[in-house]
């Protein structure tokens, strides 16, 4: 499956479960002035998460373009990026964690409407509570009932903290737990981990996370949870190229055919080895479609970061 047919399994998928499909997004936000660069899929839809009434209606699903700079000295590893699309569908006081993470598991696993992936090498992580909020159960029933009903066994949902499980815009307003999807590149851990097998499979990269669901269950005063959400939202997102390459079977983000055109117009002996073979397409990549979106080489702000990047792609000779 090449990157354009995932992309659109991913559009027709949401947009026959009644999510009106919206367009990316410029990478410079309009209302925005706290960042550079739209850095994730909800960030233009940030007035709508809090309140505001989208003219789509309820149910929107998008691919939008984010750039992050404070990844940037990873870039040239098998996942990260500086530009990438983030993959995301809402659901603005409508369905709730039952709907979400079902159509997340059936596009993931579906051969007919989804990517086909193997769900004996999927596994997902959920918020383990504080003293602020609980522990979140409802999603963990849910993963269990999905893997019961699939014939998936062994251990694969684990209890991770705030750091990692819960999200946030600040000390005030929505927050709430996630649950996320890691998937198995190796194909040896299908018979599950311990949370200590897992933790180690992670941080070697032998599973990688393909898929966050964000429920904006609670309202914060202060850091401290106060009470829960009337409308409560949820916010999905899935790193398009990583998705690729794991539907792709392949192993780094640089060897699906988005980078493809890329590196085979760059001559093998212009860099030094494959990192910065890898570094060089991830500046080229992301420089274009800056420029794309009005973004000019200047001395500030993100005309700054832009020269940077470009400085960065010459080579002498």
């Amino acid at each position: 499956m090449n990157s354009n047919e995932i992309r659109q399994r991913f559009l027709k998928f949401f947009e026959a479960r009644g999510h009106k499909i919206i367009p990316s997004a410029s990478l410079v936000p309009e209302n925005d002035p706290s960042v550079l660069f739209n850095t994730a899929g909800m960030q233009p839809l940030v007035p709508y998460l809090l309140g505001q009434e989208h003219p789509q209606g309820k149910r929107l699903a998008d691919i939008q373009k984010c750039v992050r700079t404070n990844d940037i000295d990873e870039v040239g590893d098998n996942t990260h990026l500086t530009f990438f699309e983030m993959m995301g569908n809402w659901s603005l006081g409508d369905y709730w964690k039952n709907d979400s993470i079902n159509w997340s598991y059936e596009l993931l696993t579906s051969k007919e409407e989804g990517f086909g992936l193997d769900p004996q090498r999927l596994f997902v992580t959920c918020f383990e509570g504080d003293e602020n909020a609980p522990r979140d159960t409802e999603s963990e029933m849910i993963w269990k009932e999905i893997f019961e009903k699939n014939g998936i066994t062994g251990e694969r949902i684990y209890f991770r903290p705030k750091e990692k499980n819960w999200w946030s815009a600040g000390p005030n307003g929505p927050c709430g737990p996630d649950t996320e999807m890691f998937y198995d590149l190796t194909g040896e851990l299908t018979s599950g981990m311990s949370l200590e097998e897992y933790l180690k499979a992670d941080d070697e990269q032998r599973v990688v996370e393909i898929w966050n669901n964000v429920f904006m269950q609670f309202l914060a005063k202060d850091g401290k949870v106060v009470s829960e959400l009337p409308n409560k939202n949820v916010d999905t997102g899935a790193g398009f190229e990583r998705m690729v390459a794991v539907v792709q079977g392949k192993r780094s983000v640089f060897e699906t055919d988005i980078f493809d055109h890329i590196l085979l117009s760059l001559k093998p002996n212009i860099f030094k080895n494959e990192k910065s073979g890898r570094i060089l397409a991830d500046h080229i990549r992301t420089s274009v479609f800056m420029i794309n979106d009005g973004v000019l080489p200047s001395n500030s702000d993100r005309g700054y970061i832009l020269r940077r990047l470009l400085r960065l792609c010459y080579i002498p000779g």
